[in-house]
């Protein structure tokens, strides 16, 4: 019984280094966060700037997931319209960097309650949100972003959002 024991100790004891060392350093993960804060406010400025061609190298080049998903309500109001209509639509940076670099009126979008997490290598953001056009909400839901941290600094590499009214 003693030598299970002693066995269960040495093996904790050989395992939580290697797992204490996979977390981040308080100060590294303060600087990981300062700099996925910094994109969040380039991707917001982008967005009043109509500055398509910043927007996009907010975002990892070679890799598109971008989905929309109607909230109840306003999924509701879309399939009395529109019957046939889905619930979850699929898009791209490029469509959206597009539309902002060619909208003739102010747009913008406002961030509330943002949330960072990361570990360094991967991060995920999450936020409350209203996207205006000309002035007047034409959006409103949650957001989630999926970053990696690649060679040249933190991309987004996935975008989740909810429409709403």
């Amino acid at each position: 019984m003693r030598a299970i024991l002693s066995s269960i100790l040495l093996a904790l004891c050989l395992v939580s280094p290697a797992h204490a060392a996979d977390k981040p350093a308080a100060g590294a993960r303060a600087a990981d966060v300062a700099a996925i804060d910094q994109v969040v406010e380039q991707f917001k400025a982008a967005i009043i700037a109509r500055d398509g061609k910043t927007l996009s190298t907010l975002f990892l080049q070679d890799h598109d997931s971008w989905l929309s998903v109607a909230d109840e309500a306003k999924w509701a109001k879309v399939k009395a319209r529109h019957p046939q209509a889905p619930k979850v639509l699929p898009s791209s940076w490029k469509k959206f960097a597009e539309f902002i670099q060619e909208a003739k009126m102010p747009v913008e979008e406002r961030f509330y309650n943002v949330r960072i997490d990361t570990n360094g290598a991967v991060a995920s953001v999450w936020f409350d949100f209203d996207f205006l056009v000309d002035g007047k909400v034409s959006n409103r839901g949650s957001e989630s972003w999926q970053m990696v941290r690649a060679e040249d600094g933190w991309k987004i590499s996935s975008m989740l959002y909810s429409m709403g009214d």
